[in-house]
């Protein structure tokens, strides 16, 4: 054999190692792009579910913020319902065969015990009646006259005419009052 032949041999073996490189190289390009692509693909499928997922759930807090809005009041009501029996209690008395004045004193001591019930009611509910022992606060009491007043200062409450009410702090009606001067 020649030294040409020789040389274009090892040329030819040399361009097929070259050739079998660049094949292995393609092939672990090929294999990591399809592991690359599976991996996306994967993210994309979590993506998609974690998405889902969060939707869901904002869905469901939507739903329960409407149904605790509607059904805010059910306890208030609740509460509510023995004042109702004992008013509809003391109308079915009155209709009793009794002395005038036995059925007088009956309704007047029904009466008393359902407005302390009611106030009970509203109190456990964070309604309270605003105090009429305190001096005169614009926010809470309405001056609707002003008065002199021998035994009691300046500012401070002589008659309440209206008794006003508070839900926590918040005045829910003012109370109307006769101030001294």
């Amino acid at each position: 054999m020649s030294k040409e032949n020789k040389q274009e041999n090892e040329n030819i073996i040399e361009n097929d190692e070259q050739i079998s490189e660049a094949e292995a190289e393609a092939e672990a390009v090929e294999n990591e792009f399809d592991l690359l692509q599976n991996e996306l693909n994967e993210l994309k499928d979590k993506y998609a579910r974690v998405h889902a997922d969060f939707d869901n759930i904002k869905k469901r807090l939507e739903r329960e913020k409407y149904t605790a809005v509607e059904y805010a009041n059910e306890k208030f009501a609740k509460d509510m319902i023995p004042v109702l029996d004992s008013l509809q209690m003391a109308l079915k008395s009155a209709d009793a065969d009794a002395e005038p004045e036995e059925l007088i004193k009956k309704l007047k001591e029904g009466i008393e015990l359902t407005l302390k019930q009611f106030t009970t009611a509203l109190e456990k509910h964070g309604v309270t009646m605003v105090s009429h022992d305190e001096p005169f606060d614009p926010n809470i009491h309405n001056a609707v006259q002003s008065v002199d007043h021998p035994e009691v200062e300046s500012g401070q409450i002589v008659e309440t005419f209206q008794t006003g009410y508070k839900y926590k702090e918040r005045p829910l009606r003012e109370a109307m009052v006769v101030v001294a001067n």
